[in-house]
Parts: C-alpha cells; sequence; structure tokens
C-alpha cells in the first residue's frame, strides 16, 4: 500500500462550540506538499489530526506508514543528552557495552539491525549542521534554533514516511533555513510542511490550499500558485463586476414596473370612481389587473433574488485579502532626536553591545546567528534584564513584543487586553482602533488564548501600537514567526503607518528588506557591529 494520508469527512471544533472542519476530505499522497491558508483557517489544526494529537468529533484520519511530526513550538527537556533527545541513547549505549567486551544478549536485541546508528546520528547532525554538537552534550547547552534542527534531526534518524512540518523555520537562522530547506528538498517520502517562508515553499511538489474549511489543489511550487491564484482572482472580480452590474439593472427594472402598475392602478381606480363600464366589467378588469400586477411583481423580484445570489457567490469567490490600515499620528519622532543611546553594554551570557545612538525615525534591523545575543540586547533595552555592565537609556517611550508574544493576557479578550495598555481610552474608542486592526465586532471580543498565532501577534501588536502614550520606539523580536504570508503583508502595512524608531531582530531578509530598513546592526561574535545590506544579501547566496 502506498504511503499516504486520507482525512474522511473529518468534523472538529473547539470546546467553545467553534468549528474548524465540518466535513472536510483530502488525501496527500507522495512527495512535498506546501499548505497554505490564512491565520486561522486550520493548518496547525490538520497537521495535529493527522499526527494524532487531536482527535476528531467525527469522521476518519488513516496514514498509511509512521509519521514523523514537527510542531510549531519545539520544547525539549534541558536536561536531556542530545542522544535521548534524538532517541539512540539506550542502542549507542548497548553498542559501547559490546564494544567494551560485554556480550549480554539483551544489548544485540537493543541494537538490532542498528549497528550504525552512532555514525548516521553523527551524519545527520553535519548535514543539519550541527556537528559541532556531539552527542554527550545536554539540550540545554543549545540555542531555541538548534533545539528545532535537533527535533527535526531525531526526525529523520527515524526515517518515518510520513514527515509534518509546521513552520520549521521559525527561529532559525539564515544558515540553519538552508540546511532544512536541503533536508526538505532530499525528503524521498511523504512530507506536507506549513510555512510562511517562501523560499521554502518553492521546493514543495504541489500546494493544497486550505480556505473556508475546504482544501483546493494547485500543481508547482508556491511562485506557480500565486500566479494561478492571481488568475484566478482577477476572473472572480470580474465575475463580481458583472454580477454587481446585473444586480442594479434587476433592481431598476423592478422599480419601473413598480411605477407601472401603480400608474395602472391609479388609472383603475379612476375608472372605477367615474363608473364609466358596467360594475361587473369593472371587477373583472380590476382582478385581472391585480393577477397580471402579482405575476409581474413575482417574476421581478424572482429576477432581483436570482441576480442577487449570483452577487454573493461571486463576492464569495474573491479572497478577503483585508490589509491594515491605520493612522498613528503620535508615534511620530522627529529627525535628529535622540531615541535610544548605549553606554558600554555588556549582556548576559558575554554579548557585549558597546556604545550606540540611535536618533530620529530610523529603523534598524538587528541581525545574527540563532544564540548570538539579539534577543538578550533587546530585553535588556526594554527593562527586562539587568545589564552586567553600562546602561541602555531609552529618552523616548518604548514597547516591547517578544517572540512569546507574552504581553497579552490569554484569559482576557483582544478587546480588553487593548483597554489595559489604554486605560484613558473609552470602549468605543479601543473598539474603533481594534476594527483598523480586522478584529471587528464580535472578533474583538474573542478571548486571546482561543486565537491562531498570526491572530495573536496581530492583537499584541494592535495592544502596542495603539498603547497610550504612544510608543515612539518599537523593538519587535522575530515578528514574522507564526505568520502566513498574507499576515506578514498586514504587517508590512501596519509597520508601514507607524512613524517612530523600529528595532526589528529577524532571520526573515524579505520582510526586512519590505520594511524600509535603514540601518543594519550584526551581532556576531559576541559583539555588535554596524554591517550594510549588501554584506547581509551576501549571507543568502
Amino acid at each position: 500500500m502506498s504511503t499516504s494520508i486520507t482525512c474522511t469527512s473529518v468534523f472538529f471544533g473547539w470546546p467553545d462550540g467553534s468549528p474548524v472542519f465540518e466535513g472536510l476530505d483530502v488525501a496527500f499522497g507522495p512527495g512535498r506538499t506546501g499548505l497554505v491558508g490564512v491565520n486561522g483557517s486550520g493548518k496547525s489544526t490538520l497537521l495535529k489530526l493527522v499526527a494524532g494529537e487531536l482527535t476528531p468529533a467525527d469522521g476518519a484520519v488513516r496514514v498509511a506508514g509512521e509519521v514523523g511530526y514537527l510542531p510549531q513550538n519545539v520544547t525539549l527537556d534541558t536536561a536531556l543528552r542530545v542522544d535521548e533527545a534524538l532517541g539512540i541513547a539506550a542502542r549507542r549505549a548497548a553498542l559501547h557495552a559490546i564494544e567494551a567486551g560485554d556480550v549480554a544478549v539483551e544489548h544485540f536485541e537493543t541494537i538490532g539491525d542498528d549497528w550504525d546508528v552512532e555514525e548516521r546520528a553523527l551524519a545527520t547532525l553535519g548535514e543539519l549542521g550541527l556537528g559541532h554538537i556531539g552527542l554527550d552534550r545536554t539540550v540545554g547547552e543549545v540555542s531555541g534554533g538548534e533545539s528545532v534542527l535537533l527535533r527535526l534531526a531525531a526526525l529523520l534518524l527515524r526515517r518515518p514516511d510520513v514527515l509534518l512540518l509546521d513552520e520549521p523555520t521559525n527561529n532559525l537562522d539564515l544558515h540553519a533555513r538552508r540546511r532544512l530547506r536541503a533536508a526538505v528538498a532530499s525528503w524521498p517520502g511523504v512530507l506536507v510542511v506549513v510555512s510562511h517562508d517562501r523560499e521554502l515553499l518553492d521546493l514543495v511538489d504541489q500546494i493544497a490550499d486550505l480556505h473556508a474549511g475546504e482544501v483546493t489543489w494547485y500543481g508547482g511550487n508556491f511562485s506557480a500558485y500565486e500566479e494561478a491564484l492571481a488568475v484566478e482572482q482577477d476572473a472572480a472580480e470580474r465575475m463580481v463586476r458583472a454580477a454587481e452590474a446585473d444586480f442594479r439593472k434587476q433592481k431598476r427594472e423592478l422599480v419601473d414596473a413598480q411605477v407601472k402598475l401603480a400608474a395602472r392602478k391609479r388609472y383603475g381606480q379612476k375608472m372605477w370612481d367615474q363608473k364609466r363600464e358596467p360594475k361587473i366589467v369593472m371587477g373583472a378588469r380590476k382582478r385581472a389587473a391585480q393577477e397580471s400586477a402579482g405575476k409581474h411583481r413575482i417574476l421581478h423580484e424572482e429576477r432581483l433574488a436570482d441576480a442577487k445570489e449570483r452577487l454573493d457567490e461571486a463576492v464569495e469567490a474573491v479572497r478577503d485579502d483585508d490589509e491594515i490600515r491605520v493612522d498613528l499620528p503620535y508615534t511620530a519622532v522627529p529627525p535628529g532626536r535622540g531615541v535610544l543611546t548605549l553606554l558600554d553594554l555588556e549582556l548576559a551570557h558575554g554579548a557585549r553591545a558597546g556604545n550606540l545612538d540611535l536618533r530620529g525615525p530610523e529603523r534598524v534591523a538587528l541581525i545574527g546567528r540563532n544564540g548570538s545575543g539579539k534577543t538578550t540586547l533587546l530585553r535588556t533595552i526594554a527593562g527586562e534584564l539587568e545589564p552586567v555592565a553600562g546602561e541602555a537609556r531609552a529618552q523616548v517611550p518604548l514597547r516591547f513584543l517578544p517572540q512569546r508574544l507574552d504581553v497579552l493576557d490569554g484569559a482576557l479578550s483582544v478587546a480588553e487586553n487593548a483597554a489595559r495598555l489604554a486605560p484613558g481610552a473609552t470602549n468605543n474608542r479601543v473598539r474603533a482602533r481594534l476594527a483598523r486592526f480586522l478584529f471587528r465586532g464580535a472578533r474583538a471580543d474573542q478571548r486571546t488564548d482561543t486565537l491562531s498565532g498570526g491572530e495573536r501577534f496581530r492583537a499584541a501588536l494592535a495592544a502596542l501600537m495603539l498603547a497610550e502614550p504612544a510608543p515612539q520606539l518599537l523593538m519587535l523580536d522575530e515578528p514574522t514567526n507564526n505568520l502566513d504570508l498574507a499576515s506578514v503583508r498586514q504587517l508590512t502595512s501596519a509597520l508601514e503607518s507607524y512613524e517612530g524608531a523600529l528595532v526589528v531582530a529577524s532571520h526573515d531578509l524579505p520582510f526586512l528588506e519590505s520594511i524600509g530598513i535603514t540601518r543594519w546592526l550584526l551581532m556576531e561574535d559576541g559583539a555588535l557591529r554596524e554591517t550594510d545590506a549588501e554584506a547581509v544579501g551576501r549571507t543568502r547566496e
């Protein structure tokens, strides 16, 4: 039986009653599939259903073959040794025991046919750029990005038939992303990947577009999908324009018919009042006119209803590609005004930021390898960490959005979270502002712990950017993690409206280039230094 994933009439909903899938039918066969869709469409939920971490309320999920699953948020016990995290500790210990002369039967049973397990493990680590780690170190000694690759290495060593990857490039630096893309490009079995990384999605064989609870298939990689979708959307928009014109026409014809019928009615009443014909003749004529008027009205109303139905169908075929449009005048910083000063700043874990001046509405990209100290620098500037030496002095109101998005209280709604940071704003004012960030009506009342990763990010960004006093220095740590490509565009449009100084730590170079970075800072070898866009671009090659 060929390796495959089959979902048949799958129903799944959250405990609060909100449905995710209502009768989903989809199958994934051999090859690499990119699963795309807006945040909240159910991509991660579908992977969890396939992986067996969630159970459908109805329907069936069947997988032919062993499944390996890399979740969006990787958590490994920091006390584990690397070989334990890879799942090879028992076989490795048995191998070493035999090599030391212990020929107990249980050691041979533990190893089975896997005599080269240690060599395979080291080779896999080397392919993913983790050759320097070794098998005897602990997980606590590796960076967050390295722990993602370590979890992937464990999956590759298992050689599962089906590999599920949920936003695997989150927290990975440029070098690690290249390693992961190479692993995906060479994967021989069934692979389903959810990602906002365009370069990764351009390695897949087909795209599965999850939209409104259904999957539509597109052959080719993500670039081919975008081209096909653009053609579809152009056609859909033309259909909307044609349907709108027909709807307006039917409305006019209905009004014209009603005017004519009213005129006939007035004429008939006049003839009745003047009694110009016998009463029986006038009564028959009146009944015939009423019947004719009724049929005429029903005909036009049916035509109008049909036109409205065609218009609704045409509108539904056009994707909702809302963009954040918001004015933030109080965030403006005059050119040349001091925003942030670093004085001989030394950070925890040995990194040194030294001296730095940030002035006016500069847009700074903070880049560097995983574990180089970027997040530590941002947390120190935000006052969350004490510096080892020196000082970080902000001269304007600042806000920091960390990767964890822990500025939100999950038990509160989106509106309540925003109101916490703007206590002087009225409820109407908070809701009007949130609507500009696409949280309209009941969406603003949704608890933040029920939001998707991208929606939570948008809620956190809205709360910070609408805070009082308005932040004139905004610091973002890996903001495109967990965002689909539509949400990245929304983030970009929101930052276009921001007039203050911006510091963004990110490995996502296309995103950094899209938001108008004016200054590049590289954290490398324990020190912060200036670089430029050309030097950064060369690291991608």
